[in-house]
């Protein structure tokens, strides 16, 4: 495990929720004990959530080091902090099987509206800015995503495409391993995996990098083996539930970084991507009206 950030997350839950896969088996019961019930941390002293979370004082403080607290006080502190300002986003009601259309509409805005927010509130602008320098200068930008990622990888291409930059998605890893093999020095590529671990997505990365290429991750595990291998990681948020498993929780929050990127380019290149999207359009609006 890497070493503990005591750097306070901008929001406790999603943090946790982040970094659940690198913890090891101790820490992710006492982690899936704190999304269950974030209050019970806020109501309990460090001896009587040992307890309660069957494990010792000493694996509750070292698990809270590694969620990026410097101990179980400033974590308690933390998820206090949060419930004062926002009670219901520490409970936001998982989506049941007999729930109403009505709840159902309401509980899947709220966990979007979310996933934004927290995207947003720790999405860093240096790094964001680097990634939208290193694009722009790229001969070549690869994405590389499978399943809900794949899905972000090609709308990720498409808006580069339209202001004028060379890219290519890749969701079939025998395709993306063949294009990352010949990526250089000057190339970017974009590897996008909620959980970070997604061999059809780390391998080609992993080459890509081999080759000299400048490797930007979207993840929502910044301690995961593609953040690891990455020069640039832009961490995005999405809360999982029975119905919407982490990869579809994420897309909503990838789009955002992807969005951020292109408008980032698109101010960057503003007279060339200007004019590549008045062309791009003129082509369109001709073939649809033909």
């Amino acid at each position: 495990m890497d070493d503990p950030v005591t750097a306070e997350p901008a929001n406790p839950v999603a943090a946790v929720r982040a970094l659940m896969p690198s913890l090891t088996p101790a820490a992710k019961s006492i982690a899936r004990l704190i999304l269950d019930d974030p209050g019970l941390v806020v109501r309990s002293t460090i001896t009587e959530f040992s307890a309660a979370s069957g494990t010792s004082e000493a694996t509750v403080v070292r698990t809270a080091r590694a969620l990026g607290f410097t101990g179980y006080s400033q974590l308690r502190f933390a998820l206090a902090a949060a419930v004062a300002k926002e009670p219901e986003r520490l409970v936001p009601g998982d989506l049941g099987p007999d729930d109403p259309l009505t709840d159902v509409i309401a509980k899947v805005a709220r966990a979007e509206a979310e996933a934004l927010a927290d995207t947003a509130a720790q999405l860093d602008p240096d790094q964001l800015g680097e990634v939208v320098e290193a694009i722009s200068d790229a001969r070549r930008v690869d994405v590389y995503g499978v399943a809900a990622s794949g899905l972000v990888a090609c709308d990720m291409s498409q808006k580069l495409l339209r202001i004028g930059l060379s890219s290519h998605p890749f969701s079939d890893a025998h395709l993306a391993l063949t294009s990352a093999a010949l990526l250089r020095k000057g190339d970017v590529a974009v590897a996008i995996s909620c959980g970070g671990e997604t061999p059809d997505v780390l391998v080609p990365a992993r080459t890509a990098a081999e080759g000299g290429a400048l490797v930007v991750a979207i993840t929502n595990n910044p301690r995961s083996s593609l953040a690891g291998l990455a020069h640039h990681t832009l961490v995005s948020a999405g809360r999982e539930t029975a119905f919407r498993p982490g990869a579809l929780a994420s897309r909503i929050s990838q789009l955002l970084i992807v969005d951020c990127i292109f408008v980032g380019l698109a101010q960057r290149r503003y007279d060339t991507a200007e004019a590549a999207i008045r062309a791009t359009r003129h082509a369109t609006d001709r073939y649809r009206n033909r």
